[in-house]
């Protein structure tokens, strides 16, 4: 049952945002739809400034968001070897010390309305600051983001306390990865772990970088995952504990229970 103060905290922030815009948009009135057209405003966004008291109500209706859900810390994920770890399911559960995400090379998330990519996801589940924050370092560096390289940020309503960023290769539609291409993967996850470690986070989640709309192969962009970190574990100094593969299809968990555990 949605409460009323969910409602009525739902009913501002559209209102805040609709009139921001200046257009006629109706609110619808099921709750779901209405939540809909929140993170479609949201999703949209310029990164211009905004007022504090939105941002109070948007922190107070998200993070009550994510304390309703089932979150999942290390203890909870019983698919391990040594310091990794396997788990399928939403990102935004992990209750973590930085999640990654995959990135564009704009480093703002994602402009489409209600996208399923998982830049998208963990921008909605966050909420505004997340995007303004990007815009102060993508401004500050003048120029779009590298990749293979990682930038960290404050998660904001999300469970975990810091988002990684980091832009994965792109492999053109019906193209193969290149030596080139397998190296800027390895590099993202490499950049992603000497982050972690200079933050001395104990725990962190990647993503399956660059297997969605980016077009890298599964198998071997999970190949490379799994020897990057190993590798990077076994001859770094690090602060890390748990290195979580974090898997959404059934299709990438049989091929990391695979490369982790053997058939």
């Amino acid at each position: 049952m949605i409460k009323i103060d969910s409602n009525k905290q739902l009913n501002y922030l559209l209102n805040y945002l609709i009139d921001e815009r200046n257009e006629e948009i109706e609110i619808p009135q099921d709750y779901i739809e209405k939540r809909n057209l929140l993170r479609a405003l949201m999703n949209v966004r310029m990164p211009n400034p905004i007022d504090d008291e939105f941002l109070k109500v948007q922190d107070e209706f998200l993070t009550d968001e994510t304390l309703s859900k089932e979150l999942v810390g290390v203890d909870d994920i019983n698919e391990f070897k040594g310091k990794l770890m396997l788990w399928k399911g939403d990102i935004t559960d992990l209750k973590v010390d930085a999640i990654v995400n995959a990135a564009n090379s704009k480093m703002l998330g994602c402009f489409v309305p209600l996208h399923n990519c998982i830049d998208n996801v963990i921008h909605s589940a966050s909420g505004i600051q997340l995007r303004l924050e990007c815009d102060r370092i993508m401004k500050a560096q003048n120029r779009d983001e590298d990749i293979g390289k990682a930038k960290i940020t404050d998660a904001y309503n999300l469970a975990s306390e810091y988002v990684i960023h980091t832009v994965g290769p792109a492999i053109p539609l019906n193209s193969k990865a290149s030596d080139t291409d397998c190296k800027k993967l390895e590099s993202c996850y490499n950049s992603c772990l000497e982050i972690a470690s200079a933050h001395n986070l104990k725990s962190l989640a990647f993503c399956c970088i660059s297997t969605g709309v980016f077009n890298f192969p599964q198998d071997l962009a999970a190949s490379i995952a799994v020897k990057t970190v190993d590798e990077y574990l076994k001859n770094n100094e690090t602060s890390l504990n748990h290195v979580i593969f974090n898997v959404f299809k059934d299709e990438d968990y049989k091929i990391y229970k695979n490369l982790l555990f053997g058939d």
